[in-house]
């Protein structure tokens, strides 16, 4: 159910046009709940995806994997591989150590990190299971594959290093001769001794967040081809202008002779933030070959070899007063790094650095990670980045000091969170939020749910010992988006800066082409940016088309990840637009035979101040076509272009509650209703923000759950298929009541913050707290990640005994 009566602005314009999803022919485009015009292609399946790009003379590449999570490679020949049915050309390793370089990491975080080279294709040391040791180039896929059993490789098996604590002891097998201690990054603010010295209250935790694996609608999948020395790469990636950059810097390619296609993307969720082996080597490949290549990865492989998320061990204290009052908090932060640095792996536990204190006023501050080194696919960046993360520590440990005081958990965050009067406020942790109101959200999200209606129904049970009890869980978050201010990115060491880019294109039929730096993966990006546009030069909403994912055509940009599209791309757009009306103000001016000054812009049509003589923009950029008659010293275009920088991050935050059914005799858990309340600032589009909820939702859940990476004990992923990686179903999940509240952000005209990670970041911490609340009467005060069953039953008899 959704409180749809709550957009009161997107409910009138709903009604008013007579048709949902529809907005009233004369309202404002910008907050109508417009259906998204890219969803007909790519719900019908009529696109182009990266797997069904068919080229003349195309060849397919297969990659032979490691079955051994650390060995040295003794022998491996590929020749066998050469004389299959089919097979073009065979590769080791070895083969292209010349060329294929080593994978980039953009993120040193300290000056003595420990950055490992990184060969696309193993050539003498493997270090995780899936790691490439081979391919095969064939005439179609499935023989490729089958060719791949013809090559013939000798390992010398190497101690596997999984324990992230055992790893860091004196004598522990090294996975790289330079350790496995990654690095060390520290960050503090205020006297944490003092906090802690005589504090009444101190809780002490240690939270474990299992790893995840990302898994996109559609899978990995590149296409590389060559004309002479210039050369295509098609690839689902979020990041088309970051990969070309760094595919240019690997391979040797001058950067003006390779483009980059992201075509649609099926999701991402951050595990398409990355420059990949595949990407890489297809490259080589097609030069050695000078033939098309194609490479899609099977969903086995992608769960081997797609980097994983999360990964960490959260060592927590928490100081507080015999009230509740926050004194300080400590993180000391293990972060499991898998085999090598990829794009952007280091970076990820310090992004949530930031927001470990979340909502909440305290007084000292202290936090330490620690990155190692492990036998297993590298992590990486996934749906929330390190923010999900800090939200679980600090909101499960505010529900840990409620039990500890007696006091109900909105309570204890009542004293503690910032108050609406007090913003723009500077947090412990030095980020400076500039507008929220935690009062608003978390009213609302108690009203919605019935809070205290579940509590009293949630005694009756705990006085009879019923034996499904119900749980209820708060989380009150909020997270760092519209990443980011360039020179914050490069205090942190961050090897790109955080702007974006956006022009607009006049045509002379009075139709508008956007071309947008960031690059969508099912966002509604075209929807948006067309509602945007449309509002900003008084166009219809159909005439508006937008590009993207194409560096020939959108040739800069910092692409999509970190909910920044919007707050950064967005705005860039709005730039891009206002250059367009001077521009187009200047020739209005000389038509009407006024001077600019007295030119007043509304609607898309510019008039002279106080008459009714007027020409609309689209009657503007014809003229400017035929240039029979321009005002001297003008050019003929009102193309534009504009970059934005933000000054700050933005905050969206808002209140989760959950409620929980746990069989204490079974394990079995159900969420039984859930309610979301968020503050994404203004809203552009509430179908698209309903939508980014409802998923980011579905993901929050998944960890809290189902989902987890499994390893054994010689580093072999035992979770390679989805019949063992267990991703939620429409019927695990409950029916979500979502709502909104709004406070506009203040770094940005158009004042919003970003939605794409909230439900992600908010609902984990939200769920896991339900089900510890469900079981506190049998003593238990944690449950691990995911949930399952079997946890929560031997939770409670390892609590009984």
């Amino acid at each position: 159910m959704t409180e749809e009566l709550d957009d009161g602005i997107a409910a009138r314009r709903i009604a008013e046009s007579g048709e949902p999803g529809e907005p009233a022919r004369d309202a404002h485009e910008v907050g109508a709940a417009r259906r998204r015009k890219e969803d007909a292609r790519l719900v019908t399946g009529r696109t182009r995806w990266t797997d069904n790009i068919q080229l003349p003379g195309m060849l397919y590449v297969a990659f032979l994997r490691s079955p051994m999570a650390h060995a040295r490679i003794t022998r491996v020949d590929a020749s066998p591989a050469r004389h299959r049915p089919g097979v073009v050309a065979a590769f080791t390793g070895r083969d292209l150590a010349g060329e294929q370089g080593s994978l980039p990491c953009a993120w040193p975080v300290t000056e003595d990190i420990v950055v490992p080279a990184h060969p696309p294709m193993a050539v003498d040391e493997v270090r995780y299971a899936g790691e490439a040791v081979a391919c095969v180039v064939a005439t179609d896929r499935y023989r490729a594959y089958d060719a791949l059993e013809s090559i013939e490789i000798d390992y010398e098996p190497l101690p596997s290093v999984l324990d992230m604590n055992a790893a860091l002891e004196d004598g522990a097998p090294r996975v790289h001769e330079e350790g496995n201690r990654a690095y060390v990054w520290k960050f503090g603010t205020g006297d944490i001794d003092a906090a802690f010295r005589g504090a009444p209250v101190v809780v002490e935790r240690t939270f474990v967040q299992q790893r995840l694996i990302p898994t996109a609608m559609e899978p990995r999948a590149v296409v590389a081809q060559t004309d002479g020395d210039a050369f295509t790469l098609h690839s689902s990636t979020q990041v088309p202008h970051i990969l070309r950059i760094m595919l240019a810097t690997v391979t040797g390619i001058p950067e003006h002779k390779l483009r980059v296609i992201a075509p649609d993307v099926g999701g991402g969720f951050g595990s398409k933030l990355q420059v990949t082996a595949e990407e890489v080597l297809l490259l080589l490949l097609t030069r050695r070959l000078g033939k098309p290549v194609k490479w899609t990865e099977s969903r086995s492989e992608g769960n081997l070899t797609v980097h994983h998320g999360r990964g960490q061990i959260q060592r927590l204290s928490l100081a507080a007063e015999a009230d509740g009052r926050l004194r300080g908090l400590r993180v000391d932060l293990l972060a499991d790094m898998g085999a090598y640095l990829m794009l952007i792996t280091p970076g990820i536990p310090i992004l949530g650095a930031f927001m470990y204190n979340g909502i909440y006023k305290m007084d000292a501050y202290d936090f330490t990670c620690t990155g190692v080194f492990t036998t297993k696919m590298p992590t990486d960046a996934y749906r929330g980045a390190g923010r999900p993360e800090a939200t679980f520590a600090i909101e499960r440990l505010m529900d840990e000091l409620a039990a500890e005081l007696g006091l109900d958990p909105i309570e204890v965050r009542r004293r503690n969170w910032i108050t609406r009067e007090e913003f723009p406020y500077t947090t412990v942790a030095n980020m400076t939020y500039d507008s929220g109101d935690y009062e608003a959200a978390t009213e609302k999200a108690l009203a919605l749910f019935g809070y205290d209606e579940l509590r009293a129904e949630q005694a009756g049970r705990r006085d009879r010992h019923d034996p499904v009890q119900l749980g209820i869980g708060v989380s009150t978050y909020t997270e760092m988006c519209g990443l980011a201010p360039s020179r914050v990115l490069g205090s942190l060491s961050y090897g790109a800066g955080g702007w974006e880019y956006a022009a607009v294109r006049m045509l002379p039929t009075g139709k508008v082409e956007v071309v947008t730096g960031v690059s969508p993966h099912g966002q509604g990006h075209e929807t948006a940016w067309s509602q945007i546009a449309a509002d900003a030069l008084g166009v219809p909403f159909e005439d508006v088309a937008v590009v993207h994912g194409d560096t020939a055509v959108a040739h800069k940009g910092m692409d999509t990840y970190g909910s920044r599209s919007l707050a950064v791309g967005g705005v860039a757009l709005v730039r891009a637009c206002d250059k367009v009306k001077e521009k187009a103000r200047h020739v209005a001016a000389h038509m009407l035979e006024a001077s600019a000054e007295d030119i007043e812009f509304s609607g898309g049509t510019f008039r002279v101040r106080g008459t009714d003589a007027g020409t609309t923009i689209q009657e503007i950029a014809l003229a400017v076509f035929g240039a029979h008659d321009l005002p001297d010293g003008v050019e003929a275009s009102l193309d534009s272009d504009a970059t934005f920088d933000p000054e700050d991050f933005s905050f969206p935050h808002g209140t989760h509650l959950c409620a929980v059914e746990v069989d204490t005799e079974t394990g079995a858990t159900r969420i039984r209703s859930y309610v979301a309340v968020d503050d994404v600032g203004k809203v552009i589009n509430p179908l698209i923000v309903e939508g980014q909820v409802h998923g980011g939702l579905a993901q929050g859940i998944a960890q809290a759950l189902f989902e987890e990476a499994v390893y054994d004990s010689e580093g072999n992923l035992l979770t390679t298929t989805m019949a063992d990686y267990l991703l939620p179903s429409a019927d695990d999940l409950p029916e979500f009541v979502t709502a909104r509240t709004e406070s506009p952000a203040t770094g940005n005209p158009l004042g919003v913050k970003g939605v794409g990670e909230a439900g992600t970041i908010a609902s984990t911490p939200a769920v896991v707290n339900a089900v510890v609340d469900a079981l506190r009467p049998y003593g238990v005060r944690d449950v691990p990640m995911p949930c399952t069953p079997e946890r929560v039953w031997r939770a409670v008899q390892g609590a009984a005994s």
